[in-house]
């Protein structure tokens, strides 16, 4: 993504009045949002700050997503990357202007001027530049809560630029994902994700305590920090025993039961028993009294230590079941477990279909996609996209009439925008 110029998105919402939003943002309607009335303006691409927008907006905050003339670049993503814009993007407007023209920059103060939340996730120093750093537009908007997204926090690695992938070499997860000497990255894009959501949880922090100061504040969210919390545990698991943990695929288990079997027609299932119950239970579910009358498997520890052989002989048993056979029987006797799924199966998932864990979403193209959304619910209630995904630029002339700009202005600047795109992407 070029940064010299970007685009925004907004979303109209009523007065937060325990938030104080900006009169500009305000507005009223019944059954509000908790954020209603915030405005957010984002300057944001790829993961980390667009799941920070795209939080705050299904919340209810009106977010303004500024991308360059082009759009942003995370829009054009092949591969692993296509599904990045669409996922984290709802429920924004799109404002596109370019950052390179004076009336681009005019444009955009005028938006921060009006805003309560700045966002943004660039690589250290391109704020600064482009003179939109906390420190330039807390002089402009004293009550602005600005957050950035990081590679690393304040201190010797702060300059470095990071990736998600980076992080999880360096901070312990990707060792303790893959085997030994084979470290493997989660498959998701974990820190990126949990990055936006502390950046989003750090401004509703500020916008609390902006309700009794009356200012704003620099919040700092950042993918290696986040990922040495996610090694944490097994940081003091080493700090309490002396023992430093073992990868994911070497680790001794403290339960016996608790791996992935294979069942009838090749079907694999992970099944754990964790206590004596789910033992006897699952004993049962096989006809296997022969391993309860067992006394080398009379207590988990036992059969901890007997995991070799123990494995194996209740594979033997399992690899004669189907998984649908098993799933009522095993949820009758509370054992945990877990057909396993890959992500193009859970648009079928019947628990996502019928609590709403999944809701239609318009896409940019006008075609609809079943998209996740936040795993909370208020009062019963999910938190649904309200807009289709913007097209580039489809706010714009909207947002900035509402920040009194008139028709001939806005013809001027968008005349102005249309002339930076390249002229092989017009």
């Amino acid at each position: 993504m070029t940064s010299s110029s970007f685009a925004a998105a907004a979303s109209g919402s009523a007065a937060s009045p325990s938030f104080e939003p900006s009169s500009a943002s305000s507005s009223s309607h019944a059954g509000a949002l908790p954020l209603a009335g915030i405005r957010v303006i984002e300057l944001s691409h790829m993961v980390m700050g667009p799941t920070c927008g795209m939080i705050l907006g299904d919340l209810g905050a009106d977010v303004i997503k500024v991308e360059p003339p082009r759009g942003d670049g995370t829009r054009r993503l092949l591969g692993t990357g296509a599904g990045f814009f669409r996922t984290f993007n709802r429920n924004k407007k799109s404002v596109a202007l370019d950052l390179d023209s004076e009336a681009g920059l005019d444009a955009l103060h005028a938006l921060v001027d009006s805003a309560d939340v700045f966002v943004e996730n660039f690589k250290p120093g391109r704020m600064a530049s482009l003179g939109l750093d906390y420190a330039t537009l807390r002089e402009r908007n004293p009550k602005l809560i600005y957050v950035s997204h990081k590679g690393f926090l304040n201190g010797p690695y702060e300059h470095r630029l990071a990736l998600d992938e980076v992080v999880q070499m360096m901070a312990g997860l990707a060792y303790m994902t893959g085997p030994v000497g084979r470290p493997l990255r989660a498959g998701s894009s974990v820190n990126d994700i949990m990055g936006g959501m502390f950046g989003a949880i750090g401004v509703l922090a500020a916008l609390h305590e902006r309700h009794a100061s009356g200012r704003g504040k620099e919040v700092q969210s950042a993918l290696f920090e986040n990922c040495v919390l996610l090694s944490a545990q097994h940081m003091q698991q080493f700090a309490a025993t002396g023992v430093a943990a073992a990868p994911m695929p070497e680790r001794i288990s403290a339960w016996a039961v608790y791996d992935v079997f294979t069942l009838a027609h090749g079907e694999q299932m992970f099944i754990a028993a964790t206590g004596d119950a789910q033992w006897r239970a699952l004993c049962a579910i096989l006809e296997r009294d022969d391993l309860l009358a067992d006394p080398r498997l009379a207590t988990n520890n036992d059969r901890v230590l007997a995991r070799g052989w123990l494995l194996q002989t209740l594979g033997e048993s399992l690899s004669r079941f189907d998984g649908a056979s098993l799933v009522p029987l095993f949820e009758r006797n509370h054992i945990p477990f877990a057909s396993i799924t890959k992500p193009e199966e859970l648009f079928d998932d019947p628990h996502l279909n019928a609590s709403g864990g999944l809701a239609p979403l318009t896409l940019d193209d006008g075609s609809e996609t079943a998209m996740p959304l936040l795993p909370i619910s208020l009062d019963g209630a999910r938190l649904a996209p309200r807009r289709p995904i913007a097209k580039i630029g489809e706010h714009t002339a909207e947002v900035l009439r509402g920040l009194g700009y008139d028709d001939a202005r806005i013809a001027a600047l968008a005349g102005a925008t249309q002339a930076a795109v390249p002229r092989e992407a017009a």
